[in-house]
């Protein structure tokens, strides 16, 4: 194990202590609750129906909302992938793994374009094999651990999930989303996936991904299990069976919404964006999205329904969540995070807030919501709290959410965000606080702060930084004094800007 660290009170410093700590159970509990937790991938905030949405239906995800909590405050620690994961992993925000952007990165692929005013600082491009993952500590407590999906947090194969925990990986390597090519086909067998046998032609991703965890757990029922079920669904290719997709074209029609505009490109940041094929979504209706997330719910109905055969459910610590929010502003731009501004790849709401249900056994808070801002960061002492693991010692920057799980509360905390990259998107580079009501972007491109009040305001409509700059000037002190305790990199000049 890597040195280990205290946390120290306020707001995020961090003492070394080099010395070597193992992960410990804590005295008196005997049976350590088995763990799964499902990610999803570029899914947005309001794309279940316990979160509002009227054209997807996830009864099977909604079940589970009504047996656990739901927070309404849920955030991942980037409007990207790869960092998102990291923390998930580690409990550590991405200013401290180094993965600060989708790997390998935008710039890394272009060397930066013309209109890009800074470049970013190079990052780190795998997780480290230093960093103590999740997996990791719960295999160090006598858990069986498996991967089913997406990894994305090493580009080779010596950063891939079985050298950081994990006793079996189905699906996860380099790749940010299914492989479709000449000789895959993406959702659908033959896929491509070197850490994935193909399957029949035709056989969908999504329930080979099922398949494969319920494989695992039926085969590990007997000690406690943590499988992460990192789902490459509703990530681009836009694939689903046709079946489901013809179902939810009918339904579109039903609703009258079909032939309602979809798309606005009516927006200042689109007129302004030099290049790039931006648009944004105005409404949830397209069937070939809604038939991915319908496939997902299906398989999650699987997935319960198969714990509770085993008598496996009243012993199991289940996550839902999402990787960022969902795709809204390019690359076909699948759905609206409305009311949320923006999505995928922004700072602003959109990008950053998701979806988030926590269910614990033996909990008798059932059916509720929670409204404290909350984060990737807090997943991994969360998971160890609930099965009685020490994490006093770990070098985590979260905290356990079990006090509100339990129907608690927490002390209010700043949750920051550092994107120092150009997203491809749309979305500038910036940083991000948000403490309480109020958030600030600290935004590079324009060289200006942001203010915004989310009880009032959760769209961002109204940028406050004019008439309170004396809150504007305290959040971004808060803001940068994290980001110095932090050495969080920031961008330098571009040589070749060209202003147009």
């Amino acid at each position: 194990m890597n040195r280990q660290w205290i946390k120290q009170l306020g707001l995020g410093l961090f003492v070394a202590i080099p010395v070597s700590v193992p992960v410990v159970a804590k005295e008196n509990v005997k049976v350590h609750p088995n763990v799964i937790f499902i990610l999803l991938d570029d899914y947005g905030y309001t794309d279940l129906g316990c979160y509002g949405s009227k054209f997807y239906e996830t009864p099977n995800i909604d079940r589970l909302a009504s047996e656990g909590v739901r927070f309404t405050n849920g955030y991942a620690t980037c409007p990207v992938s790869s960092p998102s994961r990291s923390s998930i992993m580690t409990g550590k925000y991405p200013v401290r793994t180094g993965v600060t952007d989708w790997i390998p990165g935008r710039q890394a692929e272009s060397g930066g374009l013309p209109q890009d005013k800074w470049l970013a600082e190079p990052f780190q491009t795998h997780m480290a094999l230093e960093e103590t993952t999740i997996a990791e500590a719960l295999h160090a407590n006598g858990y069986a651990t498996m991967i089913s999906g997406k990894w994305h947090l090493g580009e080779t194969e010596q950063f891939w999930p079985e050298a950081q925990g994990f006793d079996v990986n189905k699906g996860g390597y380099n790749a940010g989303s299914p492989n479709k090519g000449k000789n895959s086909n993406g959702y659908f067998s033959p896929y491509g996936n070197p850490r994935l046998e193909d399957g029949p032609v035709g056989e969908y991703l999504t329930d080979r991904q099922t398949d494969e965890a319920l494989k695992f757990i039926g085969s590990h029922q007997a000690n406690p299990f943590y499988v992460y079920l990192s789902y490459y669904a509703v990530h681009n290719p836009m694939q689903g069976k046709e079946a489901l997709i013809e179902k939810f074209k009918q339904k579109a029609i039903s609703m009258g919404i079909a032939d309602k505009e979809r798309f606005t490109k009516d927006k200042d940041w689109i007129k302004q964006a030099p290049k790039g094929d931006f648009k944004e979504r105005l409404i949830q209706n397209d069937p070939v999205y809604a038939a991915m997330i319908y496939s997902v719910d299906e398989n999650i109905g699987r997935l319960l329904a198969f714990l509770k055969e085993k008598k496996l459910y009243d012993n199991t610590i289940i996550v839902f969540t999402s990787d960022n929010g969902g795709l809204s502003t390019a690359e076909g731009s699948p759905t609206t995070n409305a009311p949320l501004r923006a999505g995928k790849g922004w700072l602003y709401e959109g990008g950053i807030r998701v979806p988030l249900i926590i269910r614990i056994p033996d909990s008798k808070v059932k059916n509720v919501e929670n409204n404290t801002p909350v984060c990737g960061i807090d997943f991994y002492p969360t998971l160890l709290d609930c099965a009685g693991i020490s994490s006093d010692q770990m070098q985590v920057d979260g905290i356990s959410l079990l006090p509100l799980l339990k129907n608690g509360k927490l002390s209010e905390r700043p949750l920051f965000w550092h994107y120092p990259h150009y997203s491809n998107q749309g979305g500038d580079p910036g940083s991000a606080v948000r403490l309480g009501k109020y958030k600030l972007i600290d935004n590079f491109e324009t060289g200006k702060q942001e203010l915004y009040d989310l009880e009032k305001d959760i769209s961002e409509t109204t940028d406050l930084a004019e008439s309170n700059p004396q809150k504007v000037k305290e959040f971004y002190k808060i803001l940068n004094d994290w980001r110095l305790r932090n050495h969080a990199k920031m961008m330098t000049p571009n040589p070749n800007f060209k202003n147009e």
